[in-house]
């Protein structure tokens, strides 16, 4: 059964100041916790719980979010000609699963301008919001019992 979610939004467009100066020139979503970055957790939550549409809010001078769930056509090609098939298969999991894209809160106004941002891209259908520093280790994930709770309740769940 397709889940009544399919969208998720990562609001990710802050400057980090919490945690400066690790995020001065490098995203505080990017930082990596063990072996990724903390934002794909999220993401590979969001496509265990169902989601198939992936919304990134950033500023418009980070483009490094976006680059890390693009294809990587270059990188992909040197894998696969040193045959570095299990490197190749982590790469290619990165985007597995999900569309993701990107929309921009061009100057930091809070969280619930973050989400406004994506409001195109969500439409009128229901969505989720993840923070990308959160990670909760859960199973079922926890995204997914929210929707889970979602759709047994047909309204909205914090």
């Amino acid at each position: 059964m397709a889940s009544p979610v399919s969208t998720v939004v990562f609001p990710a467009a802050g400057l980090g100041t919490r945690i400066l100066p690790a995020t001065k020139a490098f995203p505080k979503e990017l930082l990596p916790l063990l072996d990724r970055p903390i934002i794909q957790y999220g993401v590979e939550e969001a496509v265990a719980a169902g989601i198939t549409q992936v919304v990134l809010v950033t500023s418009p001078g980070n483009t490094m979010t976006s680059a890390h769930f693009a294809p990587s056509p270059e990188l992909e090609a040197f894998l696969t000609e040193r045959e570095k098939t299990e490197a190749l298969e982590k790469i290619r999991a990165v985007t597995a699963g999900a569309d993701v894209t990107t929309v921009h809160q061009t100057e930091p106004l809070g969280l619930g301008h973050a989400v406004l941002m994506a409001r195109d891209r969500c439409g009128d259908a229901p969505f989720a919001v993840s923070l990308p520093d959160d990670v909760i280790d859960a199973d079922p994930p926890a995204l997914k019992q929210m929707v889970d709770v979602f759709t047994e309740m047909n309204g909205p769940v914090i």
